[in-house]
C-alpha cells in the first residue's frame, strides 16, 4: 500500500464513525496480528 492508499483508508474509516483509537488499534492489528487489537462488535447503548 502507497502512503495515498493508507490515507484513503484512515480517510474511510473516519467518515465510517471510527474513533481514532479504534483506527490505531486496527492498525495495530494489521501490522502485529496481536488479538488485544483485534477489532470488537461494539453493543449499541443508545435508547432505540
Amino acid at each position: 500500500m502507497n502512503m495515498t492508499e493508507k490515507s484513503r483508508f484512515i480517510i474511510g474509516l473516519r467518515s465510517a464513525g471510527w474513533t481514532e483509537k479504534d483506527i490505531n488499534d486496527f492498525i495495530l492489528y494489521i501490522e502485529s496480528g496481536d488479538e488485544q487489537y483485534m477489532p470488537r462488535i461494539k453493543e449499541d447503548t443508545e435508547d432505540k
